[in-house]
């Protein structure tokens, strides 16, 4: 018996899932499913995004409804147009085998008559949002007074963008006698509301703590200067040369403007707001998917139909107003089980704002600091040196090789290397070599290790030592990962190893000064299946960052309104220029957070 199959599922559901390539049910589905097939229930589900919510309540709704009979049986609202259209897909997908199911999503933003005539064709499953469904009823098109079941997606989402009335009035349409659930990342009091009003005796889960964030993400917090905000998130982008990222902004301005800068110091980055047009989102984001953007820069209503399972980094360039947000945020990375880093870049006043997120979603910050103009240099570096050793080599070249060699007639191998290695490296050094340092000391109750998520422990600014490791995401790791292979190899204590940043092709990592001859002596003709994996002491001792992306990029791609780095690296001239005046984007942010950010 699968496991899937011993949640009560039955076996059309699971042909589709044995389809879908699901091998294990996660722990929402494996707490959900039973409660929801067992008995017609409330339930009050809370788990972070990317926890397989949807699958948690499709599948028990799928195997309830009667496909033989064309009434509305289920109604879903979700927050999003592109939430709405991903939950659609997926149950379309779950249902393969039910013949006669029909799933039809209704939105705002496509034609309403479309829309109303494939309700009245029969469709046993309606996924609306609650504007576009609040419309339908008002005009009569669409009929939910015989609903078996209502869900409630991202129920704290909704009510956050302002919904609580439509939700109401479209409650109120529905049948006392149904099944309601409620799945939500939060609870709070506006969705406690909700589910006193009209949930009676809900079950209830949680995964995880309740309000916590995904114990797979790891919380950095970088404190600059208010004018270095950008030249900070540009260093950021340099330091993890394969980030697929959300870079959140607290306004429509400052994200277009954000993006504007980014690409125009020639990265691959694109804006999603509430000012484009619905085409002009779509576009940007199947660039995004396509992972012809690297970076998108987006507002917290326009991010919240994101669902991308690889993306490696959330950088919040500003902290939203409310902590529920920064859930949010940081629930776009580190999914399916998979690792990803959340990093807030702050000004000395909002410090006080991490501690109250750290409070509210029980897990811990790392204080880390902006890299210096050189780390960033030996971290690309190394990564050209990768990206050279891994290239496949086009046999076409052979044509030109005579010629080529005559060219380079004279040039021994070591001067070869150094001299293709500088193409590119000479960049970035011509740039970094002179630049300020943008890190700003914090308040000083934390060491520079900060706190790990491993535990409360400390140490003084000075004592760490940065090693150098040949092995990175591309050999399996992961910061976490990493991070055990390390303490297990060398013996170390659980909190000996920190600033774990993970590359492609290589990582860095910290210790105290003492355990340094260990490491070394363990390190020395040490091999793994059969490779050697050396460790050396970097020669830049820092530890800023933040670990690197999970896959390589090609960044030849363009697209959705984004130019690639590698086609325009020519853009010194303007790399120059930026880092210096970049950081005025912050400043309309800057007067924000004296308002409703105070209620952290």
């Amino acid at each position: 018996m699968t496991k899937f199959e011993a949640l009560g599922l039955k076996q059309s559901l699971l042909n589709a899932i044995s389809d879908l390539g699901f091998e294990s049910p996660s722990e929402v589905q494996e707490k959900a499913i039973p409660i929801l097939l067992e008995s017609e229930t409330d339930l009050v589900a809370l788990a972070q995004t990317g926890t397989g919510k949807t699958a948690a309540f499709g599948f028990p709704l799928i195997q309830k409804i009667d496909s033989e009979s064309r009434t509305t049986q289920g109604l879903i609202l979700s927050p999003t147009r592109e939430l709405c259209l991903q939950i659609t897909n997926e149950l379309t997908l779950y249902s393969k085998y039910e013949k006669g199911v029909n799933v039809v999503a209704i939105y705002g933003g496509a034609s309403i008559t479309d829309q109303a005539r494939q309700i009245k064709r029969g469709a046993q499953i309606v996924v609306a949002t609650p504007g576009r469904m609040k419309d339908m009823i008002g005009r009569g098109l669409v009929d939910i007074s015989k609903i078996d079941y209502c869900i409630l997606d991202e129920a704290d989402e909704m009510l956050n963008m302002g919904f609580m009335e439509d939700i109401k009035d479209i409650l109120s349409n529905t049948p006392k006698e149904k099944s309601t659930w409620l799945f939500s990342a939060t609870m709070p009091r506006e969705v406690s509301v909700i589910a006193k009003k009209f949930m009676h005796s809900p079950q209830e889960i949680t995964v995880g703590t309740k309000n916590s964030g995904a114990t797979t993400v790891q919380h950095e917090y970088y404190v600059v200067g208010g004018r270095d905000r950008y030249p900070a998130l540009k260093r950021l982008a340099d330091t993890n040369p394969d980030i697929f990222s959300v870079i959140f902004c607290r306004t429509k301005r400052d994200t277009q403007k954000v993006a504007e800068k980014l690409i125009e110091d020639g990265y691959n980055a694109g804006a999603l707001h509430g000012d484009l047009s619905q085409n002009q989102r779509d576009l940007v984001m199947n660039s995004f998917r396509k992972k012809q953007i690297q970076m998108l820069v987006a507002t917290d209503v326009a991010a919240r139909g994101i669902d991308v399972d690889d993306i490696t980094h959330v950088i919040n360039y500003q902290l939203p107003d409310e902590i529920e947000t920064y859930t949010h945020r940081s629930g776009r990375t580190g999914r399916a089980g998979k690792s990803g880093i959340s990093m807030v870049i702050v000004t000395k006043s909002e410090l006080r704002k991490i501690k109250a997120i750290e409070n509210k979603i029980q897990q811990a910050f790392i204080s880390k600091k902006i890299p210096t103009g050189m780390e960033i240099c030996e971290i690309q570096l190394y990564h050209l040196a990768n990206k050279i050793k891994d290239t496949k080599i086009n046999e076409e070249v052979d044509n030109y090789l005579p010629a080529i060699n005559d060219v380079l007639q004279g040039i021994d191998r070591e001067e070869l290397i150094k001299k293709i290695i500088s193409v590119e490296f000479t960049r970035f050094f011509n740039y970094y070599n002179k630049t300020k340092d943008l890190s700003t000391s914090d308040s000083g109750d934390r060491g520079e290790r900060g706190r790990s998520r491993d535990g409360d422990s400390r140490i003084p600014a000075d004592g760490n030592v940065r090693y150098f490791i040949n092995v990175g995401e591309k050999d399996g790791y992961d910061w976490m990962t990493l991070k055990d292979f390390l303490r297990d190899t060398v013996n170390l204590g659980k909190d000996d190893v920190f600033k774990v940043d993970v590359k492609d092709s290589f990582s860095f990592f910290n210790t105290d000064a003492s355990a340094t001859e260990a490491i070394l002596k363990t390190f020395t003709e040490f091999k793994v299946d059969g490779r050697f994996v050396n460790v050396e002491v970097s020669k830049n001792p820092g530890g800023g960052g933040g670990g690197g992306g999970r896959g390589r990029r090609d960044r030849s791609r363009s697209g959705g309104g984004s130019y690639s780095r590698d086609n325009d690296r020519n853009k010194g001239r303007r790399r120059d220029r930026s880092d210096s005046k970049g950081g005025s984007s912050s400043s309309s942010g800057k007067r924000r957070t004296k308002r409703k950010s105070d209620s952290y």
